[in-house]
Formats: C-alpha cells, sequence, structure tokens
C-alpha cells in the first residue's frame, strides 16, 4: 500500500477550544490521513519539534482566542530556522480569522486558511491533494532530523513492501554505553509498557520522563508511542496530546500506527528501535504499545525490550479474567494504577496471587500516575533506574 499522508494538528498557547479539531481528525482519519494530535495549549516551540520529530508533510492549527497571525507566522518561522520549511502549515479559526487576516498569514508562509462554514469534505480534499506527494527537502541539518526522515523511510519501506519482517533469529544490536554523567552507573535500556487502554500508561511514561530528566541534566530519552490503524482509514495518534512533560529538547517521541498489524506494535518497530539504538545516542527508550488485550505479547518476540511493565487498571473484573491475562506471567513489573479506586485493595491482592503462581521474580507496584509526586510512580522509578 501506499504511505499515508502524516499531519500534525495542534491547539496553539493560551487556546483550550479542542471541539472543532477532534472533529476535524475524525474526519482526516476516515479520509485515510494518520494524524498525530498535539493537544491545546501548545507553544510554538512544542509544535515545530513535534512536527520535525514525527517528520510530517504538514502541521494544521486550530486558533480561536485571537493572535493568530503572529502564533501561525512564527510557526513557520522557526520551521525555516530550523531548516525544516518543506512542512507546510495550514489552519483555522472559525469567525476569529478574517479574509485580511488569512490574506497576511498567506503572505507570511501560511498555505492555507479555512474559514467558517467550510465544510469537513472540503478540507480532507485539500489536504490530500496538498500534501499526498511527499515534498522536496533540504538536506537535514541535525541529527534529530536526520533520525526523524531515517524512521520516515523504515516505515515508508513497510508500507510499500521493500522491507519484510525481521526473522526470528534475529537480534537487536544491545547498546553497551553508560549514560554520560561519569557518576552514574546506568547503562542504556529499552522499557516496554502495555497494558489494556485507559489504563494510564502515556501519564505513567510522563511521570517517569519526568523523574528521569530531573536526576540527570544530560540524558536523552526516545519514545515509541504506539495508536491503532483504523481498518482500511487512517490513524489517530493521540499520545502526544496527553505527554506534558516530555515536551523537551532532550525528549524524542515518534507516534507510530499499527498499519493492519495485530499485538500491539507496527510492522516497523524492530527496525526503528534499531536505528534508535544505532544512531540516536538515548540512555533510555520506552515503547509504548497499543492498549492491548489478554492476547497479546508484543514484546516476546525476538527479545525487543529489557524490561517489561504491564500496566492494569483495578476495575479488570473477575478474577477468572486474571487467569486469562497473558501478559501476567511473562511481565517483569505489574502496576496497578488508579490505585486510588475503590476498589485498587482488592486488586491488589487478587494480581499477588496471581503472579505468585509464576514463580518468577516479578515486581507488583501501586500507583496514581496523575498525581503530583506519587510515591508509588517514586517506586517504578527507582526500580527501573536499577543498575543491570
Amino acid at each position: 500500500m501506499a504511505s499515508p499522508i502524516r499531519i500534525l494538528t495542534a491547539v496553539p498557547i493560551c487556546d483550550g477550544h479542542d471541539s472543532a479539531i477532534n472533529t476535524i481528525n475524525l474526519e482526516f482519519i476516515r479520509r485515510g490521513i494518520e494524524v498525530i494530535y498535539l493537544g491545546y495549549h501548545r507553544s510554538v516551540e512544542d509544535i515545530v519539534r513535534a512536527g520535525i520529530q514525527e517528520d510530517v508533510r504538514a502541521i494544521g492549527i486550530s486558533s480561536y482566542n485571537g493572535g493568530h497571525v503572529e502564533f501561525f507566522s512564527e510557526v513557520v518561522d522557526l520551521l525555516r530556522k530550523r531548516g525544516a520549511s518543506n512542512i507546510k502549515v495550514f489552519g483555522g479559526g472559525g469567525g476569529t480569522i478574517t479574509h485580511d487576516d488569512a490574506a497576511t498569514m498567506r503572505r507570511k508562509g501560511v498555505d492555507k486558511i479555512f474559514f467558517a462554514g467550510t465544510s469537513l469534505d472540503e478540507m480532507a480534499d485539500y489536504v490530500r491533494a496538498r500534501y499526498e506527494k511527499s515534498p522536496k527537502r533540504a538536506v537535514a541539518k541535525n541529527p534529530e532530523m536526520k533520525l526523524a526522515r531515517r524512521l520516515t523511510e523504515i516505515e515508508d519501506g513497510f508500507a510499500s513492501g521493500k522491507r519484510k519482517l525481521a526473522t526470528p533469529n534475529a537480534q537487536r544490536p544491545r547498546a553497551n554505553r553508560k549514560i554520560r554523567n561519569p557518576k552514574s552507573e546506568i547503562r542504556n535500556k529499552v522499557i516496554g509498557f502495555t497494558g489494556p487502554g485507559g489504563a494510564g500508561k502515556t501519564t505513567l511514561i510522563d511521570e517517569l520522563v519526568l523523574r528521569i530528566l530531573h536526576r540527570d541534566p544530560k540524558v536523552r530519552i526516545a519514545i515509541l508511542s504506539h495508536d491503532p490503524s483504523v481498518v482500511d482509514e487512517g490513524a489517530l495518534l493521540g499520545d502526544r496530546a496527553t505527554m506534558i512533560n516530555s515536551q523537551d529538547d532532550r525528549v524524542f517521541m515518534r507516534s507510530m500506527a499499527t498499519r493492519g498489524q495485530a499485538g500491539g506494535l507496527s510492522p516497523a518497530t524492530e527496525d526503528c528501535l534499531r536505528e534508535l539504538l544505532a544512531r540516536g545516542g538515548f540512555d533510555y527508550v520506552v515503547i509504548e504499545t497499543v492498549g492491548t488485550g489478554q492476547e497479546a505479547m508484543p514484546f516476546q518476540k525476538n527479545g525487543i525490550v529489557d524490561l517489561t511493565v504491564l500496566v492494569m487498571n483495578p476495575d479488570y473484573g473477575s478474577r477468572l479474567q486474571l487467569q486469562k491475562i497473558v501478559m501476567l506471567d511473562l511481565a517483569d513489573i505489574v502496576v496497578v494504577n488508579k490505585s486510588d479506586l475503590a476498589r485498587a485493595r482488592t486488586a491488589h491482592t487478587e494480581i499477588e496471587q496471581r503472579l505468585g503462581q509464576n514463580r518468577r521474580a516479578q515486581r507488583l507496584i501501586d500507583t496514581v500516575a496523575k498525581r503530583h509526586r506519587d510515591p508509588g510512580v517514586d517506586r517504578l522509578f527507582d526500580l527501573i533506574s536499577e543498575t543491570k
């Protein structure tokens, strides 16, 4: 199949109006477009960083609070300064953007402004026609842009059939380098996070990223985050919208769609991981799967991670359900997130008994990832940071 069009959408800083952009996002994915949604209240720096890391064709901005002429222009200017002028900018804002404003914005390099009353079909048709072909790009000026383009090449190779899934005996390269702080003995780690949708994986990862960044001013982190592709359509890649602490120049995040592969990962995940380990210079690589069910074992093939974390919600059902969750046999760490819920204590006891049947050195931790300075998240951080 042809490589899907990838675009980034976002709402500017000091703007919390997301109803329109969410509706437009859904229409885009129905038309076969992969949408990386950055969320609302996002700065120019956040938007440009994400656009470059995701190597998108274009950035769509929905602005309802005014200041749009300056904000859109600053996004265009920063893309140009970063050597990413191939990434185009379009957007709209209902009745807040006048035709005179739009003319000024076009002179400043904005591709297109949609006005109130424009149909969803018209917007989607424009995006498909305007951004379907990959534009000519200048030579990448920095390692981050080179890496982003390389990951796109890998994904496009699988989409076109030029690249195939790795053979069962293929092994990923093991990074043996210590991080830059000479006082630290923590080596490069690849950590896999999996679990059902809504368990709080993304929020938990974001809290761990905050702790890693604060501990060492030189550490660098990469995140491969996965969301499902809609059958015969596009994908809504929305993990960045809840990644607040990860909006940092020391964090490289790539959103990946499953593109028809079952199990929680993309066909290109393993090759993208190899690229990150070989060329990225990252101290930690975090892989987050799609929300998975009972059968998924995303990290067992080829041992692509060093540590597997299963994140669960206390409301999983009966004890019988626990017997059928395969990842409880395989995870190194099991996290009961949202442990402030009423059933959390019972869930901890039942999961502890279930893990005891495995006769393995598995760890069970209770967390409330949304809580500031949660002691459970601190314990998880200490555990994943232990010397290998």
